[in-house]
């Protein structure tokens, strides 16, 4: 039952969040043409990031307890969030050439 709540608790958690994140980065990213068209990269990035916040923070407070609660490595979350940046800001590099 405890891993059925912790299931809900993520499809809520990355749905909500997900949903208001992907809102503010289609306001940012509507300005031009060019760079809407690569919105879809901001809202892979935005997913990473609540990805590596889960892992690192979230898990530990939520209903289930059993095996495999273990943040990520230090190296791995650095890579995630180094990914999620790049991510956001290549639509605005591809719109400059």
């Amino acid at each position: 039952m405890r891993v059925l709540l912790e299931i809900l608790r993520i499809i809520l958690i990355f749905g909500l969040l997900g949903g208001v994140g992907w809102a503010l980065i289609e306001n940012i990213y509507t300005g031009n043409q060019q760079i809407e068209k690569y919105s879809w990269l901001g809202g892979i990035a935005l997913f990473v990031l609540l990805f590596v916040l889960y892992r690192n923070k979230w898990h530990f407070s939520g209903w289930y307890h059993g095996k495999g609660r273990v943040k990520l490595s230090r190296p791995v979350t650095l890579a995630l969030v180094v990914i999620s940046v790049f991510l956001f800001s290549v639509p605005f590099v591809i719109s400059v050439f």
